[in-house]
């Protein structure tokens, strides 16, 4: 008879229970042969037989308690628990050396996985630190983290509020092409790179967003820039010989006629001069001077710097982390621009969200037709503009790493928000 169990504990009691039966049976023919009386023989056998299952339940239970003991450490191990070890039944022998072995697994797995948990830290920290957005979503779909730069996408709002939110909710879409944002205006502005990467055993999806419109800017401006330093160049060079000739003609002319004429074509290089100069440093790097500015101080010199007309003021926040004397200068042009626009009242609002400062020109003027192309150097609605006021505002801004947006009012005029980041440690 061939037992063809597929468990141990079967094999174990099978071939014992065997042995034991073939005993009890040589045991009982060798009693039978002395002649025993029967009660004799019937007692001995069942003496015999409880010794013999006690014994083969004993030898089964030690020899499957130490394969209990591994699962039960192979379980702790399942769990993430390398804390927890199992001693071994035979310390000595095969047994010995399995669990021995099985312990060093344990500990080599508890390395790796230190390493792997500082590993992951420091690129958790890693996007922390980045000024792009990037968001993580698990394997349901499920915002499960995201970096600071998460409030450059939602209006200001920290991931936080967010957790467990779906793709679809934060305007999310995935397409044949990869992700893409629902709005619009939002897609020519980001675009989203993906990956997929395992964390704890599970599949994560990885989005980072690159703001692709300040790259484009930024190449619309460094072509401005060689353009103007092209036409800078050639103009000066002709400026400047036409202003000593017309200054050396005013000396020797005689007619009053002669020399306001020539006056008027002196006083008009150096206003063209002065135009290309200011045009040249439009989009020139700035070493910004930071500093914690009073609100409330703040707004009183930029309304003191208007006579007649004064904006009016509305805070409920002290200070902003930001160049005083060029953010002076940016606040100036823009409520210039509105009293120019027809404006008859003009609002400085200053507030801050979690993550950003937000400061809003907003007025009653007649508003833009067009608002694609207010940015654009040398593009002006205004009949004697030159087109450098907004685009010095932009260049400023975001070299604060902050932004510049303008609206048309529901009713009448325009609200133009500027953003800030809020003052760090770093």
């Amino acid at each position: 008879m061939i037992f063809k169990g597929k468990t141990l504990e079967g094999f174990i009691t099978f071939w014992l229970s065997f042995f034991a039966v073939l005993f009890l049976a040589l045991l009982f023919l060798l009693m039978w042969q002395f002649n025993l009386w029967a009660w004799n023989i019937a007692l001995v056998s069942a003496l015999t037989a409880l010794i013999y299952i006690v014994a083969i339940v004993r030898f089964r239970n030690r020899i499957i308690s130490s394969f209990q003991r591994a699962l039960l450490h192979l379980e702790a191990v399942h769990q993430e628990d390398y804390k927890q070890y199992a001693k071994a039944v035979f310390p000595d022998g095969v047994v010995g050396k399995f669990h021995h072995q099985l312990r060093d697994f344990s500990l080599d797995l508890s390395e790796k996985k230190q390493r792997y948990d500082q590993h992951a830290f420091l690129v958790y920290q890693l996007i922390d630190q980045l000024e792009t957005p990037v968001l993580v979503f698990n394997n349901k779909e499920q915002l499960s983290y995201a970096n600071g730069a998460f409030s450059q996408l939602y209006t200001g709002q920290p991931w936080q509020m967010f957790r467990h939110a779906s793709p679809q909710l934060l305007g999310l879409v995935r397409q044949e092409s990869g992700w893409q944002l629902k709005n619009e205006q939002e897609k020519q502005q980001w675009q989203i790179s993906h990956s997929v990467f395992i964390d704890a055993g599970v599949a994560h999806q990885l989005l980072v967003f690159t703001n692709i419109g300040f790259a484009l800017r930024s190449s619309q401006v460094k072509a401005w820039q060689q353009m103007i330093k092209v036409m800078g160049h050639e103009i000066r060079n002709s400026l400047t010989p036409i202003s000593t000739i017309a200054e050396g003609l005013s000396e020797r002319a005689t007619s009053e006629r002669d020399k306001n004429a020539l006056a008027l074509i002196s006083d008009r290089c150096v206003h063209l001069q002065s135009f290309i100069n200011r045009y040249a440093s439009l989009s020139r790097k700035i070493n910004l001077v930071y500093q914690d500015i009073s609100v409330a101080r703040l707004a009183a010199r930029v309304q003191g710097l208007f006579s007649d007309q004064k904006p009016e003021t509305v805070f409920n926040v002290q200070s902003i982390w930001a160049d005083q004397t060029i953010l002076e200068q940016v606040l100036i042009n823009l409520v210039k621009n509105a009293w120019e626009a027809g404006a008859h009242k003009v609002i400085l609002e200053f507030s801050e969200d979690n993550s950003q400062s937000i400061i809003k020109v907003i007025d009653d003027g007649h508003g833009f037709t067009n608002l694609e192309n207010l940015f654009v150097p040398l593009f002006s609605t205004k009949q004697d503009g030159q087109g450098i006021g907004l685009s010095f505002c932009r260049n400023i801004i975001e070299q604060h790493r902050g932004s510049i947006s303008l609206v048309n009012n529901c009713t009448k005029g325009v609200t133009v928000t500027l953003t800030l980041p809020l003052k760090t440690d770093k």
